[in-house]
């Protein structure tokens, strides 16, 4: 049923890849899938899980799902001028603080050379419980996660 199940996921895909990861290894998408449920399952707002996800996918260069989470992100009724301002954020009047402490978070754990401080931490709590923080930290883990999958199986 699994292979079932991949194979009909593969062939949905519309990427131009050196390699289909979706077929060379079922056992770890499917891991995958499994944490992808969970993830989109959380207390977090879905237009704030499509940014953060659509921020992460910008600073790593992944164009394949920067279109993916732009269009999600318009699913969700993110005005266009909130989406085409997501790289300027901390200067967008258009982003209220409790959205740009989880985008900051985004940033932080996205750009591998940054650090997560206790005044990072406790900027998020301002607006967050620890619970939710640790959502949106599995969310950019998640998201993190795809974007590195598809850009080293070549996608762009």
């Amino acid at each position: 049923m699994l292979s079932k199940f991949m194979s009909k996921i593969a062939s949905f895909l519309k990427m131009n890849n050196r390699f289909n990861y979706f077929k060379i290894n079922q056992k770890y998408m499917a891991l995958i899938l499994d944490l992808e449920r969970v993830v989109n399952k959380t207390s977090i707002d879905k237009g704030l899980r499509e940014l953060i996800k659509l921020r992460c996918s910008q600073i790593n260069g992944c164009t394949y799902c920067q279109k993916l989470h732009q269009k999600k992100s318009e699913k969700f009724k993110i005005d266009s001028n909130k989406i085409q301002d997501l790289a300027n954020f901390n200067e967008s009047k258009l982003y209220n603080e409790k959205e740009k402490a989880a985008l900051q978070l985004a940033e932080k754990l996205t750009y591998l050379n940054s650090k997560i401080n206790d005044k990072d931490y406790e900027a998020v709590l301002k607006y967050y419980t620890q619970e939710e923080y640790f959502e949106i930290v599995m969310i950019i883990n998640q998201v993190n996660l795809w974007n590195r999958i598809s850009i080293a199986s070549g996608n762009k």
